[in-house]
């Protein structure tokens, strides 16, 4: 059983942008970060998940806990819509931000991994989601200093 909680920064829409996952189990704890200049918040929300979920190096039963919308959405209910129709909406639109949607969808579908996804109010006091808001804007900073 593993707790993961997941968020992500942006500085501007474009603009830097950062990412943070928090990992708990009931012996050991993992805080994970990082950013990107040029990104959008919606990139980060989902690099949260993709770094997170790539640090697990057995089959685990997650909650995975997210404040993303577009993220969980995604993942839960547009998914499959768009892998149908060749990573095309439903108005025949690309679909946004495909190289992440493909790499979780393998990290997902692959690991092995029991995942429930759970929405969680950002900024709302929840302890994980404010450490991983905590380390996403981590991940911004190290992004702008690295530049």
């Amino acid at each position: 059983m593993i707790d993961i909680y997941t968020d992500g920064a942006c500085k501007g829409n474009p603009g830097p942008g950062g990412w943070g996952a928090w990992l708990k189990s009931a012996d050991a704890q993992k805080e994970l970060y990082g950013g990107e200049l040029g990104t959008t918040n919606n990139r980060m929300e989902m690099m949260a998940v993709i770094e997170a979920l790539s640090a697990l190096k057995r089959p685990c039963k997650v909650t995975l806990h997210v404040d993303s919308q577009y993220v969980l959405k995604g993942m839960t209910e547009w998914l499959p819509g768009w892998k149908a129709r060749n990573w095309k909406t439903a108005s025949k639109e690309p679909v946004k931000n495909v190289d992440l949607w493909q790499r979780l969808d393998v990290l997902v579908n692959t690991g092995g991994h029991q995942i429930e996804w759970r929405w969680v109010r950002g900024h709302n006091g929840d302890p994980g989601n404010e450490r991983a808001d905590q380390l996403a804007n981590l991940g911004v900073e190290q992004a702008l200093k690295n530049r």
